[in-house]
C-alpha cells in the first residue's frame, strides 16, 4: 500500500478528571504533529474518531483540533463512527483518500471521554453497539453480550476461565511495563483466575478481571503517502488492510464463530502475502477475554474450539511464538471506544520503531493489529511493517 504513518500521539488512558473531548483531541493533534516533524499547514485532511452515543455534551467533534492548531482551521475535516472499531474507521477513511491521491496527508484522531458518565449510563450507551430490538435487555449491558459469548463457547467447547484467566494475568503483566496504561500493575494468574471482592463476577462466568477498563484518552497518526513518507524521521507502512463487516443481532450468526474477523484476517494475510510465521507481534481486540481467545482461533493460531491451547502453552506471552497484546491491550491499557484502533495502531508502530509502550518484541518487524466494533460485527486488520 502507498501509506505509512510517520509520526504518532498517545495520551495516558485511565480517568482524566481534567479533560474533556475537546482538549484531549487538541492535545494528540499538536503533539502528533510535532513528532511527525510536519507544520500544520502541511496537513490535508483531518479525520476524527469517536462513537460518542451520550459520552460527551459536546457533538460535533471533526473540527475540534482546530482550537488548538489554528493552522487547521480550514482543513477538511470529518468525524467517523464504527463502535469499538471506530478508531480504525477514522483510520481506513484517510487510506482511501491517500489512495484516490486526493490528499498527500492525513491526520487521524481517535478520542473518548467516558468516566464522566455514570457507570449504569456508560452500560446503555455501549450497548447502542448492540441490536437493540432484541439486545437491549440483556442483563450485565455490553459485558452482558460477551457473558453470554462465554457461555455458548464453555457449552461448545469446555469450561475455560482457566484459560481467560491467562489471557488477563499475561495482558496485565505486559501493561505493567506501559506508561501509557489504566492499570500498569502485573496481577498475576492466581487473583484473576479467584472470585473475590476485589475480582467478582461480573457477568455469566466473566470476572472483571476478564473485562476492558472504561477509559478516557486519545491518540493520533499522521498518514503520509510514501513520496513524503521517505523525507520523515520514520515510517511504518501499510502492508495490508482488510475490513469485513457482519449481521448485528446475534440470532442472525454463530457468535462464537468470528465469522468477520477471520475473512479479514484472511483477506489481509493473503493481500501482504505473509504467514503468521512473518508477523514479530499482534495488538488484538481484548475487550474481554473471551474475545482475545476466540480471535486466536479467528487468526488461524488454533482450530476451532483450541484457542485455550494457544494460551496454555504460551504461544501469545511475550516470549512466546507470537506475542499478542504486548502493550497490555485493552485489559491492561483502557478501552476508550473511539480511541482504541488509533491506539492500537499508536503502540505497533512504537513497537516496530523500538520505542514499546508495554513489554519490548525483540527485533519486530511486521505486526498485525485487529480491532472489532459490536460482537465482531465490525472487523479490521492491518499489517503494518517498518520501512525506515
Amino acid at each position: 500500500m502507498d501509506a505509512a504513518i510517520t509520526g504518532w500521539a498517545h495520551t495516558r488512558f485511565g480517568r482524566l478528571d481534567d479533560e474533556t473531548a475537546e482538549t484531549l483531541i487538541g492535545r494528540v493533534a499538536e503533539e502528533a504533529l510535532d513528532h511527525a516533524g510536519l507544520d500544520a499547514t502541511e496537513v490535508d485532511a483531518v479525520f476524527v474518531g469517536t462513537f460518542n452515543e451520550g459520552f460527551s455534551p459536546q457533538g460535533f467533534p471533526s473540527t475540534l483540533a482546530s482550537l488548538r492548531v489554528g493552522a487547521l482551521r480550514h482543513a477538511p475535516a470529518v468525524r467517523l463512527e464504527n463502535a469499538c472499531a471506530t478508531g480504525s474507521a477514522a483510520i481506513h477513511a484517510a487510506l482511501d483518500a491517500l489512495a484516490a491521491r486526493r490528499i498527500r496527508t492525513a491526520l487521524v484522531i481517535g478520542v473518548e471521554k467516558m468516566t464522566a458518565v455514570p457507570g449504569d449510563e456508560v452500560g446503555d450507551i455501549l450497548l447502542k453497539a448492540s441490536y437493540v430490538p432484541e439486545e437491549a435487555d440483556i442483563e450485565g449491558g455490553f459485558a452482558g453480550m460477551f457473558g453470554r459469548i462465554a457461555d455458548l463457547y464453555f457449552q461448545a467447547h469446555g469450561d475455560q476461565r482457566d484459560a481467560l484467566a491467562l489471557i488477563a494475568a499475561k495482558n496485565h503483566a505486559n501493561g505493567a511495563q506501559n506508561p501509557l496504561a489504566h492499570i500498569q500493575k502485573d496481577l498475576g494468574f492466581e487473583f484473576c483466575a479467584t472470585v473475590s471482592d476485589k475480582n467478582p463476577i461480573v457477568a455469566g462466568p466473566l470476572r472483571r478481571t476478564d473485562c476492558s477498563l472504561v477509559s478516557d484518552g486519545a491518540a493520533a497518526l499522521v498518514i503520509t503517502n510514501l513520496n513524503e513518507a521517505w523525507h520523515a524521521p520514520r515510517a511504518v507502512g501499510f502492508r495490508a488492510t482488510a475490513h469485513v463487516s457482519d449481521y448485528m443481532p446475534i440470532s442472525r450468526r454463530d457468535v462464537i464463530a468470528f465469522d468477520g474477523a477471520r475473512k479479514a484476517w484472511a483477506q489481509a494475510m493473503e493481500t501482504s502475502k505473509l504467514s503468521l510465521d512473518d508477523l514479530s507481534f499482534v495488538e488484538t481486540h481484548d475487550c474481554f477475554t473471551i474475545a482475545e481467545l476466540i480471535e486466536y482461533e479467528a487468526m488461524g493460531l488454533a482450530e476451532p474450539g483450541q484457542g485455550a491451547r494457544v494460551i496454555a502453552e504460551g504461544e501469545t506471552t511475550i516470549d512466546g511464538w507470537l506475542p499478542v497484546n504486548p502493550s497490555g491491550g485493552l485489559k491492561s491499557k483502557g478501552h476508550p471506544v473511539g480511541a482504541t484502533g488509533v491506539s492500537m495502531h499508536v503502540m505497533a508502530a512504537k513497537q516496530l520503531c523500538g520505542e514499546p509502550a508495554g513489554a519490548t518484541v525483540a527485533d519486530a518487524k511486521t505486526a498485525g493489529i485487529f480491532n472489532m466494533g459490536g460482537t465482531a460485527v465490525a472487523n479490521y486488520v492491518s499489517i503494518v511493517e517498518r520501512l525506515r
